[in-house]
């Protein structure tokens, strides 16, 4: 028998929307509408290149060194960045994720996984994502500390949008007031003021050759990213009401979609303490984002 690099497979279909769930990292392999793509996909025969679609726990983005503190005792994990010597994107991209739900509902679907605790990250989680199709797709990402000790956590998710032309070409618009500034290995330096800058794209404005892998925050209450080509008008657009966002303008996969990433938490948070979430024994947090056309 054999096996799907990306594992088992999951259709969904709900209000003109297909989307496939995985069960490798729990993640979303593509979502489209009316057979246009809405968000960057990859073949079942393909590893989820570029972070397409993956799920982040239980951090987003880098931790310098891989090295942090937490309850006084110092930390080091894998550094699955190497070329960068950071630790990246969690623990779970490449664990196997069960589905829980019944089946019975097509626009639905329930995924989970048992985060156990391992060098670096001595914790246990219980990890959950729903995912629903109505007039939109829905994903809601939650854990619980099932372990007897506080655990630093925060969530983030990797999914591209897209309209099916280059960025160069397409409008971006989004609001936020604060961007971070980062060294040569990506890792926060500082921040600056949003407005008037190149970074600025209140109103929405050609993406032109502009290059964007940053963080933002200072954001609306529950902020939008919206990405048009300006000639179809086709559409994408992410919504939440995390605190924190990261752009990143997918030279990996040609500059053909645009990285839009919830965060909860910047990159680093394990070692600033930077609005990061510490779960109590058997305290849950939960984070939704909305995908649609």
């Amino acid at each position: 028998m054999s096996v799907l690099p990306s594992g088992e497979q999951w259709v969904l279909r709900g209000g003109g929307y297909e989307a496939t769930v995985v069960s490798v990292g729990g993640g979303l392999r593509g979502l489209s509408h009316d057979g246009r793509p809405v968000l960057l996909g990859y073949g079942e025969d393909e590893l989820a290149h570029a972070g397409i679609g993956q799920h982040l726990f239980p951090w987003p983005n880098r931790i310098t060194d891989g090295e942090y503190t937490f309850d006084g005792v110092t930390q080091h994990l894998p550094l699955s960045e190497p070329a960068r010597k950071n630790a990246i994107h969690g623990l779970t991209r490449w664990a196997n994720w069960d589905r829980v739900d019944d089946g019975s509902d097509e626009s639905t679907a329930t995924v989970t996984h048992r985060l156990h605790g391992e060098p670096g990250y001595p914790h246990q989680l219980d990890l959950r994502v729903d995912y629903h199709l109505t007039d939109r797709l829905q994903v809601t990402a939650s854990a619980t500390n099932i372990g007897r000790t506080a655990a630093p956590y925060g969530y983030g998710a990797h999914p591209y949008l897209t309209v099916g032309r280059q960025l160069d070409e397409c409008v971006l618009e989004f609001e936020a007031a604060e961007r971070l500034e980062l060294s040569e290995r990506m890792t926060p330096t500082g921040s600056v003021p949003v407005e008037g800058s190149a970074y600025d794209f209140r109103g929405g404005r050609s993406i032109g050759a502009t290059v964007i892998d940053n963080a933002f925050t200072d954001l609306p209450g529950t902020w939008s990213v919206t990405l048009t080509d300006p000639d179809t008008g086709n559409r994408s657009v992410l919504r939440s009401d995390t605190k924190w966002l990261q752009l990143f303008t997918g030279e990996p996969v040609g500059r053909t979609a645009l990285a839009v990433e919830p965060m909860t938490c910047p990159p680093d948070a394990f070692r600033t303490g930077r609005d990061l979430i510490v779960l109590q024994p058997g305290e849950s947090h939960t984070t939704t984002f909305q995908v649609s056309v």
